[in-house]
């Protein structure tokens, strides 16, 4: 059987999804497709914006089953899924979840034979806010997947371990001189990854490989590091998707980080209102700011984004792909992708200077920024010209 993640709540998790499918967003320890490849055992395609297919190209055969790249696998899901007949769909509470098709693919999303509802629970990803509000279930979720059956590298008895949860490091994984406390949540340290010394960390918590927690750090859960990222400083409850560092001093909470970001020394966000009130956060879907339903809720920022030393970001700010901000005073709540400036106003980022500054920082971490990557953000830097007018 040929498995295609299609998209689903695309525009609701902008700016997120400008450069990714949906399914390429991490919550828990791994991405969605890769819980997906995981309970399959097999690479999946994806079905996603014509301007992302040739990174992420669409893979057919002669029987496909479509799955709602929004939703994490569970085994009773899987197994659902596995039922479905040519012509099938699944369904949950209205919101479809997979649909069995043959060679005509033409919209999957019209078949109705045989019309199933899910009865389990399902772990969606619908706002960006979802990421860190839900990534403590899926920390646990994916602990399990992840060190079933397996036994953990030895940790340095030189740390001091509180509770009765679990720690498990993969190969290469190290810590030294650190308090972790898994009273509230399992702890996971990727492969090649590094807890510096002095740390203190709250699970729930995922440090991915080849990523780094800075010397004194302060972390509460559930807290995912993606990889090759670099932490430092407070985080609270925050999802760094991969690449990016908080390398220094400052607070990062209930916040998403795309790849490629990078905060500057003593860069805060606020993700408390002074009057306790719900925040409210920008939405591309509806072009208006949205409320969450959430009293937390920090920072969105999209991939390629930066902050300067000493910035701060108000509660509930969202920043597109590959916008620089700095200077003194709160910046504005909603930045747009390509801006340059703060509190003070913003300018449009040259995007010949972006693409060069992506090719330099990429190159640190031995990727390369080829044509693939370019006219994936000069997309971005179409699609999103109209909010910076």
């Amino acid at each position: 059987m040929n498995y295609i993640l299609f998209d689903d709540s695309r525009e609701k998790l902008l700016p997120l999804t400008f450069t990714r499918p949906v399914c390429d967003l991490r919550i828990g320890i791994l991405t969605i497709r890769e819980k997906w490849e995981f309970y399959l055992k097999r690479t999946i395609s994806t079905l996603t914006e014509d301007y992302l297919s040739v990174k992420f190209p669409l893979v057919l055969a002669s029987e496909n089953t479509f799955i709602n790249g929004s939703v994490c696998p569970s085994a009773d899901l899987v197994a659902a899924i596995g039922t479905l007949k040519e012509g099938d769909r699944l369904i949950k509470d209205g919101k479809l979840l997979a649909a069995k098709v043959g060679k005509d693919v033409s919209d999957f999303t019209k078949v109705t034979v045989g019309g199933k509802e899910f009865r389990g629970e399902i772990l969606s990803v619908v706002n960006p806010w979802d990421i860190f509000s839900k990534n403590g279930e899926a920390i646990e979720a994916d602990f399990q997947l992840l060190t079933d059956g397996r036994t953990s590298a030895k940790l340095s008895e030189s740390n001091t371990v509180i509770g009765n949860g679990i720690i498990f490091l993969e190969e290469g994984a190290k810590a030294a001189a650190c308090i972790f406390n898994t009273s509230s949540g399992s702890i996971y340290l990727g492969k090649n990854s590094e807890v510096m010394e002095g740390s203190i960390i709250r699970g729930p918590f995922a440090l991915c490989e080849g990523s780094q927690v800075k010397m004194g750090a302060k972390v509460y859960g559930p807290t995912t590091v993606g990889p090759e990222s670099r932490i430092g400083g407070e985080v609270n409850n925050s999802v760094i998707i991969g690449y990016s560092n908080k390398g220094h001093d400052g607070f990062l909470g209930n916040s998403v980080l795309g790849e490629w970001c990078n905060l500057g020394a003593d860069t805060n966000n606020s993700n408390l209102k002074n009057n306790y009130d719900e925040v409210r956060v920008w939405s591309y879907e509806t072009e208006r700011f949205a409320n969450t339903g959430l009293q937390f809720c920090g920072l969105i920022m999209g991939d390629h984004s930066k902050s300067g030393i000493n910035t701060m970001f108000n509660t509930g700010t969202v920043v597109g792909v590959s916008s620089n901000v700095f200077g003194s005073g709160f910046p504005r709540t909603f930045i747009p992708s390509f801006q340059w400036g703060g509190a003070a106003g913003f300018t449009e980022y040259n995007s010949e200077k972006a693409f060069a500054t992506a090719d330099r920082v990429m190159q640190r971490r031995g990727k390369k920024f080829d044509d693939t990557e370019k006219a994936i953000l000069s997309s971005v830097f179409d699609l999103t010209q109209r909010f910076r007018n």
